[in-house]
């Protein structure tokens, strides 16, 4: 078993803990298919949406197998465990923890006894009403303990998956059109029993999730660029509020919930990847065109305009388009430094950066440059970033944030800093323009952002830039991101218990 941590694709700085991404979901239904590399694949494009672990659980009609480990997917999976994981139904999973610790135990897809088989459960978001939640499982099980129920998981999609598993008198599709009205925050979810793939979006549609097509079946993912990977042509979104059941006689929806549209409108600033469209608008183009309005609010005289690889790449193309001002790469990203299990010495560490980026100072010597990024978290990246172009002989360092100021905690899954860490809190623009040293700083404003996604205000969730929460939030005891954390002694689930012996019998048919 692959085990380790180390730095995050997104990590410039090993103290430096930039937005995280949330989760990756893939599932596909389609006899005659090879399902589990369908998914690998899935996953594979999804990857920049969680690299902690991975997980793949398929279904022959009669049986469940599953397969998940730490790490990066193409760390996870070999061609033999591929291989191994036969059937015509899948569910895929790259987990980033934002509740939960990062450990195996936590990996997903979660499982599940149901009245008729098993569940196995793959979720994107971040409830917000955990602690309801769990009060609902300790009714079901008075006698049982959470951790014991979810066999030591301390996610909220363990107690979902409990819930969802735990009603004997129902179908699991009768079970979820139940559960799910009384789920509150943020999920997309990629579910199956032995027989039917299931996926639902909660009805703000916080987090994207996609319908496409195969010329034998069809595929859920989080993105339509993972559809475009695995050759399925895109059909539509998941609705908002809408649960889809594929099995042998077709697909049929239902909604469970009344839409409440607010779509998470830091998808279009950096989460998603560039070449996926959500809600009918490019990633790509709307990145542009937030570079374009960026030139326009903040315009300075400069000899060149360069991203921070690759996140900023977009924008930058966009404010040279606007400005007239060239752009040009003063930046080389290391591609190689996607995640690290060798902890950098101290010497490194003090000068981090360069283990993900280092200047071009042929290009840089002598002129001014804007530097275009999507966000500024702590500042720390920022700080080292401007030290080494000035090294690098940068004449003037302009730095272009292509969306405003994050002052506020996300709660729908996205591992922002805490909000006393934000650099942006606590300081006005001018003040963080000092901490990091650059000769100016322009963020693009709430207003030129949400005219750049092509969206409407009333239905983007921008709570990350203004505080306001479109989905209520509980009191702060109720809230917690791991309520279901113990001492690891008291997470141990029995050798006997549910979970271990069904997990136990999977590992073991994938390694006859």
């Amino acid at each position: 078993m692959l085990r380790g941590d180390g730095l995050l694709n997104h990590d410039l700085l090993p103290d430096e803990k930039g937005p995280q991404d949330e989760c990756g979901v893939f599932g596909v239904w389609a006899p005659g298919e090879e399902v589990a590399k369908l998914t690998y694949f899935g996953l594979y494009s999804l990857q920049h949406r969680g690299q902690e672990s991975a997980g793949i659980a398929t279904s022959n009609g009669s049986k469940i197998l599953v397969y998940k480990d730490m790490g990066l997917v193409s760390q996870v999976f070999s061609e033999s465990a591929l291989e191994s994981l036969v059937g015509h139904i899948a569910v895929g999973h790259n987990r980033y923890s934002t509740t939960g610790a990062s450990s195996w135990r936590n990996a997903q897809p979660t499982l599940g006894r149901t009245s008729a088989g098993t569940i196995a459960l793959a979720h994107n978001g971040n409830l917000t009403n955990t602690a309801d939640l769990l009060d609902m499982l300790a009714k079901r099980y008075p006698d049982s303990g959470a951790n014991e129920i979810t066999g030591g998981n301390t996610t909220d999609t363990a107690v979902l998956t409990a819930l969802m598993a735990g009603d004997l008198d129902h179908t699991l599709e009768a079970t979820a059109l139940e559960l799910l009205p009384k789920v509150k925050g943020a999920f997309c979810l990629v579910f199956m029993d032995e027989q039917t793939l299931y996926a639902a979006r909660d009805p703000q549609g916080v987090r994207p999730l996609v319908l496409g097509r195969l010329e034998r079946g069809w595929v859920v993912a989080s993105e339509t660029a993972a559809l475009d990977i695995v050759g399925a042509s895109f059909v539509r979104e998941v609705e908002p509020g809408e649960l889809i059941a594929i099995d042998e006689d077709g697909l049929r929806s239902t909604r469970f919930a009344e839409v409440k549209r607010a779509g998470c409108v830091f998808e279009y600033v950096y989460l998603a990847r560039p070449d996926t469209s959500i809600n009918g608008k490019n990633v790509y183009d709307a990145r542009v065109e937030m570079g374009r309005q960026l030139a326009r609010e903040y315009p300075v005289e400069a000899d060149l305009v360069i991203p921070t690889p690759e996140s900023g790449t977009p924008a930058a193309i966009g404010y040279s388009q606007e400005s007239g001002i060239p752009f040009g790469h003063g930046l080389v990203k290391n591609a190689y430094v996607g995640r690290t299990f060798i902890q950098p010495s101290q010497t490194i560490r003090q000068r981090g950066i360069r283990l993900k980026l280092n200047p071009l100072k042929e290009v840089i010597r002598g002129k001014r440059i804007i530097v275009v990024d999507d966000s500024i978290v702590r500042g720390n990246t920022q700080r080292a970033l401007v030290q080494m172009l000035r090294e690098a002989g940068a004449a003037e360092i302009h730095i272009r944030i292509s969306s405003p100021p994050i002052t506020w905690p996300c709660f729908y899954g996205i591992d922002f800093a805490t909000r006393a860490e934000l650099i942006a809190t606590g300081l006005a623009v001018d003040e963080v323009r000092q901490s990091i040293n650059a000769d100016s700083l322009g963020y693009l404003t709430k207003d030129g952002m949400i005219a750049s996604t092509g969206q409407k205000e009333s239905e983007l969730c921008t709570a990350c830039f203004t505080g306001k929460y479109p989905i209520e939030l509980p009191t702060a005891d109720r809230l917690g991101k791991n309520l279901l954390e113990r001492p690891a002694a008291a997470c141990e689930p029995g050798p006997d218990s549910d979970l271990n012996l069904l997990v136990r019998a999977q590992e073991e048919t994938l390694n006859d």
